[in-house]
């Protein structure tokens, strides 16, 4: 923003003022555009207003003007923090406000979707579907605790650790009554952890594989003929029936 266009001084010279035609030798007086005026005509009929404060602007206090708008100088401060803007960088914004470089940076900012605040240049962040976060701000909904940029699980708009993913939506074995977080296997819909659903002799895992169920335990084909399976009273070899 730069200086107003008129100079104040005190008159030398035999002139009058161009509006009440006194004189203005001896006197304080403006020249604005070429001609003479004194300072109460001045303020009456030339004076600017101010685009912050709406009243004029007088001829002692400094006048700042930029793309046809005027300010006091102690008027020309930033819309948002209020900082003086004079001799530093700004912006004009919506509705004549002027911003300093930093408030602007500021608002075109994405915002933090946790926070709500600006994610500035440095700040660490997280991105997700075009949505983003501070870092710190991309938390777990169960536990609250900080994620940041480790493995997560989204549901809706919540997203879970690992942890409390588990427990809160994971499959439970059928035998051991821990989550299953991945793989498993379906057994008369009940869920299982591959490692859990075994021969109980031979203790070989029987996923994709034949077996035969007695009771609550479990066989593998060559278990179930040697352990379990009863012998034909002729030849001695196990009925299977497989």
């Amino acid at each position: 923003a730069g200086p107003g266009s008129y100079t104040v001084g005190t008159m030398s010279e035999h002139l009058d003022c161009h509006y009440c035609c006194n004189p203005l030798q001896g006197k304080k007086y403006v020249q604005k555009e070429g001609g003479h005026c004194c300072i109460k005509c001045f303020e009456k009929l030339c004076a600017n207003t101010c685009t912050e404060c709406k009243k004029p602007i007088r001829a002692d206090p400094k006048e700042l003007h930029f793309k046809n708008c005027y300010w006091h100088d102690n008027c020309f401060r930033c819309f948002k923090c209020y900082t003086s803007l004079v001799n530093e960088p700004f912006m004009l914004q919506e509705n004549n406000k002027v911003w300093c470089s930093n408030c602007t940076a500021a608002e075109d900012a994405p915002r933090c979707k946790g926070c709500f605040k600006p994610i500035i240049a440095g700040d660490q962040n997280v991105e997700y579907k075009k949505m983003v976060w501070h870092k710190d701000c991309f938390t777990c909904s169960q536990c609250k605790q900080v994620i940041g940029s480790g493995s997560f699980f989204p549901k809706g708009d919540e997203f879970y650790c690992v942890s409390c993913h588990e427990h809160k939506f994971a499959k439970t074995c059928a035998k051991c009554k821990n989550p299953i977080t991945s793989g498993g296997l379906t057994y008369q819909e009940q869920p299982w952890h591959s490692e859990c659903f075994i021969c109980s002799n031979c203790k070989k895992q029987l996923g994709g594989k034949r077996f035969t169920a007695v009771e609550d335990q479990f066989y593998c084909v060559e278990c179930y003929k040697e352990c379990v399976a009863k012998k034909c009273a002729g030849c001695k070899n196990p009925i299977t029936g497989m």
